[in-house]
């Protein structure tokens, strides 16, 4: 018998196994690099010798997208969307996460699914389902296991009350990807092309419109405008100070609080000084309690993170994940605040108990020994998860220090907090009398810290003893004072507002709740400034503003909070998916259609704020139709803009453009621009109007020089190509000539770039020539002498074989284990080998074969060209 098991994440099949097997088990990599398989035998149910294969995915197997007609932004009506046809796609192609699952599935008998338990694991377990059907046996029985934390207890309990995968959970994810792809794509392709047609400065690369993150930015936006339009207004507050038996100074505070009116506030103030004295009317004191929090959910966490320790939601969960599959914290995606009954929360104080650099060891010792154990406050129970709480002890260096261990430490801090006694404090309060008006006076004093000892920020601070008071005592007044004051206008939302006011409305759920205020940020609808406040940027402000003036609904919170109610009938099993799907889509079609009949009203409002296209950016490089210089506008996006033609043509963004020694392209006549992206170095050239609209069929849109496959051009990849990329293995190696007088070698499509010797003054590629053991372009090197006298120039050298590069190349470890791993290429065109092939006319041409083809580069154009034939 054969038990295919598959978690969520690689280190969560690891633990899992770990905890199954006893730690018995044997782990071999899979043929993807991304999961590892873990294989042991052991008893399942009547069976002794059942097989365990264990295995995970990496998130989402799949995800929904347009097909690919639906993909050209300039060709496709966004209306169309709404209607337009979809289609599952893998979510990272390169894992082949669909081919690996169902080959390590075959001949399963008994599928256990491990995916997180909540709507998106659940909608994972059938994404591994549609994987494997294929592959299992035809009565394989399929099986859900429902955890909270990587714990021993928790995964054998587990494991022993296995349960079903639930449809009804998968489809509400379903519904919501299909709503958020349909609505989001249509509004934001229509508002980009709009808007970036006539705006030089926004300085946005998409203007995104999203059913909960456009309302996310209302809540920022409507604040601001209170800011705006706040006007402060001055008010009275009235003191009197008088001075105690033992010569004490005290200040009396007025029971009406303060007032608008001016010269009522002067009325009372003149009363109190003809009358010159109060008499005291009561000394009251009271024992008073602060409660101790509730068991912690997600969202208190978020807000505790932001406000308390500075870190954006969005890390904050990240970091949360992080420790849950370390096994140092329960599932960190819960709603419920109270913990099951049957909770060993004695236990988990006492595993706390042995961490390391804390300082909680005594309080958790009075907690245990000294009769202090408290038992939890009775919050909400969603029926969820478990609230999050510490399962293992841990130091500051176990957990990865840094903000680490600092989450780490308020998620046990706040356990411990849960179980501890409430505050207690004594509060005494003495009133007074004087011409009819009421004083007070009120002092603290705690009695037993309880909860707050663990909780230092949440600590009742001692007030001066209050000397004792005597009824109908009669003082002197010393002195009254009338202080006029203004009224403050609010701040802007903090990140834990408006966390919480996504909450009350029911914009997203606490797992993407984050996601949504990290998108607005990342849009620039947003800027995060001190203290965590979200400050609108003028884009955010006019969006917002535009929305209320054409369709206030796209912008607030009922709307969205209204799907997700419907969302949520269909995790229940209550509503038709189907029929929820469509009457979602047909209320927001008809609403886009009224929003593009009347976006004139949200173009007045960015003719206010933004500059026209025209009047952006600053002289350039040359179009190659009306020989007139473009603008280049830097704000993002970038593009050059041609005022004499009226187009705007698109370039890389994330980098810097650069002119390109007034080079113009052969085809076209533009001038060539250099892009160097900010992250890693990689440069290449382009052609302005090639990047968007690509000449060749095999060469696709946004597309630089080093994909071209122009057959003269010095600069394309005909004329620099040198060999298939061994790390992501669907690119190009191209030789940098954009770096000179410093030589690199950078991939066509993946990230990688490759520094060359700094020795080398001068690469030449050799025509139609190439490495007899690697099939890799062979080239002319010549070295600078004055650098290093000691080099003999080379002739025909292949950069990965000849010892000289071997050097440099061994620098990248990752490059070096791509080229351990590299397949065994064969030449002239052979079952899936690379072909060589010769073009016609005189100059070089790259083409890619098919099967057993190969063609060379350029099809009319070309003389003894160097082709690639790829399977």
């Amino acid at each position: 018998m054969i038990i295919f098991m598959v978690a969520e994440k690689p280190s969560l099949a690891l633990s899992i196994s770990q905890i199954l097997s006893n730690g018995q088990l044997s782990s071999r990599k899979g043929f993807n690099n991304v999961c590892s398989i873990h294989e042991w035998t052991g008893k399942y149910q009547s069976n002794s010798s059942a097989r365990y294969r264990m295995t995970s995915v990496a998130g989402h197997v799949f995800g929904i997208d347009f097909v690919p007609r639906y993909n050209n932004w300039d060709k496709v009506d966004p209306a169309e969307l709404f209607a337009g046809e979809t289609l599952k796609k893998e979510a990272s192609p390169n894992h082949r996460m669909p081919n690996f699952l169902e080959k390590e599935a075959r001949g399963a008998d008994v599928i256990i699914l491990w995916l997180d338990c909540d709507k998106e694991g659940e909608n994972i377990c059938f994404e591994v389902i549609d994987c494997i059907q294929s592959s299992i046996n035809q009565n394989a029985k399929i099986l859900r296991a429902k955890f909270s934390s990587i714990t021993d207890k928790d995964i054998r309990h587990a494991f022993n009350n296995l349960g079903y995968p639930d449809k009804n959970q998968s489809l509400s994810v379903e519904a919501r990807q299909e709503l958020d792809l349909r609505i989001g794509c249509a509004f934001t392709r229509f508002q980009t092309r709009y808007f970036q047609g006539k705006y030089g400065d926004l300085d946005s690369s998409c203007i995104s419109y999203g059913p909960c993150q456009t309302p996310t930015l209302g809540f920022c936006v409507d604040r601001y405008d209170k800011i705006q339009s706040f006007q402060s207004e001055p008010y009275w507050l009235l003191t009197v100070e008088i001075k105690h038996t033992n010569e004490k100074t005290l200040k009396l505070y007025w029971d009406r609080g303060h007032l608008f009116d001016k010269e009522i506030a002067y009325f009372f103030l003149n009363n109190i000084k003809t009358a010159n004295k109060v008499r005291v009317l009561s000394v009251k004191t009271e024992k008073k309690h602060k409660g101790r929090p509730n068991a912690l959910n997600t969202v208190d966490l978020l807000k505790v993170a932001s406000a308390g320790l500075g870190m954006s939601p969005h890390h904050a969960m990240q970091i949360a994940e992080r420790l849950y599959t370390s096994g140092f914290i329960s599932y960190p995606r819960t709603e419920t605040t109270q913990y099951a009954d049957n909770a060993d929360l004695k236990g988990v104080l006492r595993e706390l108990s042995n961490c390391s650099g804390a300082d909680w060891q005594g309080h958790i010792k009075s907690l245990l020994s000294e009769g202090q154990y408290t038992s939890a406050k009775r919050g909400k129970d969603v029926g969820d998860h478990p609230p999050i709480t510490p399962v293992k002890a841990a130091s500051p260096a176990a957990v990865g220090g840094g903000d680490y261990w600092r989450l780490y430490d308020y998620v046990c801090r706040h356990f411990i907090a849960t179980v501890s006694p409430d505050c207690i404090y004594e509060e005494k309060t003495v009133l007074f009398e004087g011409a009819n008006e009421t004083f007070s006076l009120t002092g603290k004093n705690v009695i037993e810290p309880g909860f707050t000892a663990i909780m230092s920020w949440k600590r009742v601070s001692d007030d001066d003893p209050i000397p004792t008071f005597t009824i109908n005592e009669i003082f002197t007044i010393e002195d009254v004072k009338l202080d006029e004051r203004h009224t403050s206008a609010p701040d802007y939302l903090t990140e834990s507002e408006l966390i919480s006011l996504m909450e009350k409305h029911g914009i997203g759920t606490d797992a993407s709740i984050p996601v949504h205020i990290n998108n607005i940020c990342e849009r620039n609808y947003v800027k995060v400034d001190n203290g965590r406040r979200l400050i609108p940027t003028s884009l955010g402000i006019v969006l917002v503003h535009g929305y209320q003036k054409i369709d206030p609904e796209l912008s607030l919170p009922h709307m969205r909070s209204s799907v997700e109610t419907e969302l949520n009938e269909i995790a229940m099993g209550r509503v038709n998916y189907q029929q929820v799907v469509a009457h979602v889509i047909r209320i927001f079609e008809q609403k886009f259609h009224y929003f593009v009949q009347h976006i004139l009203g949200m173009d007045a409002l960015f003719e206010v704020s933004f500059s026209s296209l025209a009047a952006s950016g600053k002289p350039f490089s040359k179009c190659g139709k009306c020989r007139r210089y473009m603008k280049l506008i830097e704000s993002r996006p970038s593009r050059l803009h041609c005022e004499i033609c009226k187009v705007t043509y698109n370039l890389p963004q994330n980098g810097l453009i650069k002119s390109f020694k007034e080079l113009r392209c052969p085809l076209d006549e533009f001038e060539l621009v250099q892009y160097a992206a900010n992250n890693n170095g990689k440069s290449f050239s382009l052609c302005p109007y090639c990047y968007n609209n690509p000449p060749f069929d095999d060469m696709r849109k946004n597309s630089g020089c080093n994909e071209c496959t122009h057959p003269t051009c010095r600069y394309s990849l005909g004329h620099n190509g040198i060999c298939t990329c061994y790390i992501c293995k669907q690119g190009m190696f191209v030789l940098d000539v954009t770096s000179m007088p410093k030589y690199r070698v950078a991939c066509n499509k993946c990230p990688f770039v490759l520094s060359l010797p700094e020795a080398i003054q001068k690469i030449t590629m050799k025509d139609g020539e190439f490495c007899n053991r690697c099939d890799t372009a062979l080239m002319n090197v010549e070295f600078n002498k004055e650098k290093n006298a000691d080099l003999t120039n080379l002739t025909s050298a292949c950069i990965l074989c000849h010892e000289y590069f071997m050097d440099t190349i061994q620098k990248t470890v990752t490059y070096i284990t791509n080229m351990q791993n590299r397949p065994s290429y064969s030449r002239g065109g052979q079952g899936g080998g690379r072909g060589q092939g010769r073009g016609r006319g005189g100059g070089r041409g790259r083409g890619r074969g098919r099967g057993g083809s190969s063609r060379g580069r350029g099809p009319s154009r070309g003389g003894r060209g160097r082709g690639r034939g790829r399977n």
